[in-house]
């Protein structure tokens, strides 16, 4: 298996500290990239995510918004981030991803080989990237792939 690389995050949001998916070993990790302005994140995406984080206990399941911007930039900074959060009422702590300093693609999307917004991966309790896809899941299949990352038992 492999292990899910590290997040670089240029800022954290509903979290008093910093995390690491290092620090997060134990638990499922449930890492949602998204961009404010994309549809299919907003209408599917996020929901899904704030259902995640209220159907599963904290120490079982991490839920983690990563913000990736890897387009209109100049409308999608951490000043509008941080009013979308709100109006949204989302709870779960959301890394902005680290922008790559050309405004391209940023630094986590990268490293994931993500193709686009919104993607979900999950990372297991041993922090390995256990399954990744761009676009719409399932929930029923969601919650069926999470079952089984908290049946498996600890390496």
């Amino acid at each position: 298996m492999i292990e899910a690389p590290a997040l670089e995050v240029a800022q954290w949001f509903n979290t008093p500290t910093a995390l690491a998916l290092s620090g997060l070993r134990g638990k499922v990790v449930v890492l949602h990239a998204f961009q404010m302005l994309c549809p299919g994140c907003v209408q599917h995406g996020i929901p899904q995510a704030q259902r995640i984080e209220a159907q599963f206990e904290r120490d079982d399941v991490e839920v983690i918004g990563l913000h990736t911007v890897f387009e209109h930039h100049d409308v999608m900074g951490p000043a509008a981030l941080k009013a979308f959060i709100h109006e949204n009422r989302l709870t779960f702590p959301i890394a902005v991803d680290q922008p790559d300093g050309d405004g391209g693609v940023p630094r986590t999307m990268r490293r994931y080989s993500m193709r686009g917004t919104p993607t979900l991966v999950l990372i297991d309790r041993q922090g390995a990237l256990r399954f990744q896809q761009t676009g719409q899941v399932d929930d029923l299949a969601l919650g069926a792939l999470i079952g089984q990352l908290l049946a498996e038992a600890p390496r």
